[in-house]
C-alpha cells in the first residue's frame, strides 16, 4: 500500500501514561505492548518526512459536571486529567509535527485537526494508537466522513480484549475505511 508522504498524516491516539503504562488509571496491557510497534511505525514516517500528529485525551477537571448524558468518568472512572502524569504521552515517541488536544473519543469533535490537516494538503491518514474500538475507531470514521483516506494499521494497536480490536477492524474495513499493517506501508512520493 503506498502513500505520499507529502499527502499523508501518521495520527497517533492517546499513546499516553494513563493507557500505556502500568501504573496508568486506564492500563490496558496490550495498550502497554503497543507501544513499540507504534514507536517504529513513527520513525520510519518521520524518516520518509510524513507528517506526526498525536492526540492527547485531556479530560480539564470538572468537564462532566453539568452534562446531561455524555459522562467519562462515569462509564470509565477520573482518567488522563488536564496536567496530570497520566495525560502526558508515553515515552519513546519521536516528536510529532502536531499534537491535538481532545476532550472526546473522536479527535476531530470541536479540534483543530480537520484545518489544520486541510491547510497541509493532507488526503491520506494512517491511524494507529489506543484502543482500537473507541478513540481509534471514533477518530478513524470521523476521517472518513470528513472525506480523507483513513486507513487503520491493525498491528499497531491497543485494546482491552482482543475481540475489541477484532470488532474495530472489521468494523473499519466494512464501513469507512481500509486496513494495512506496518509491514505493508510504503512511504513512495508521487
Amino acid at each position: 500500500m503506498e502513500f505520499d508522504p507529502d499527502r499523508t498524516a501518521l495520527v497517533v491516539v492517546d499513546m499516553q501514561n494513563g493507557f500505556c503504562h502500568p501504573e496508568g488509571s486506564l492500563y490496558a496491557p496490550a495498550s502497554g505492548d503497543a507501544v513499540d510497534p507504534v514507536a517504529s511505525l513513527a520513525e520510519r514516517a518521520r524518516d520518509a518526512g510524513v507528517t506526526l500528529v498525536y492526540t492527547r485525551d485531556v479530560h480539564p477537571p470538572g468537564q462532566f459536571d453539568d452534562t446531561h448524558y455524555y459522562d467519562e468518568f462515569e462509564r470509565w472512572g477520573e482518567h488522563v486529567v488536564e496536567d496530570s502524569w497520566d495525560a502526558e504521552l508515553v515515552a519513546g515517541l519521536p516528536d510529532p509535527d502536531h499534537v491535538v488536544e481532545k476532550h472526546t473519543y473522536d479527535a476531530f469533535h470541536e479540534t483543530e485537526l480537520d484545518g489544520w490537516l486541510t491547510a497541509r494538503g493532507i488526503d491520506d491518514l494512517l491511524v494507529c494508537g489506543t484502543l482500537a474500538n473507541v478513540c481509534v475507531l471514533h477518530t478513524a470514521s470521523s476521517a472518513g466522513l470528513r472525506d480523507y483516506r483513513p486507513v487503520v494499521v491493525t498491528d499497531a494497536l491497543g485494546y482491552i480484549e482482543p475481540d475489541h480490536k477484532e470488532y474495530a477492524t472489521d468494523h473499519a474495513d466494512w464501513l469507512f475505511g481500509e486496513l494495512t499493517d506496518r509491514d505493508s506501508i510504503d512511504f513512495a512520493p508521487n
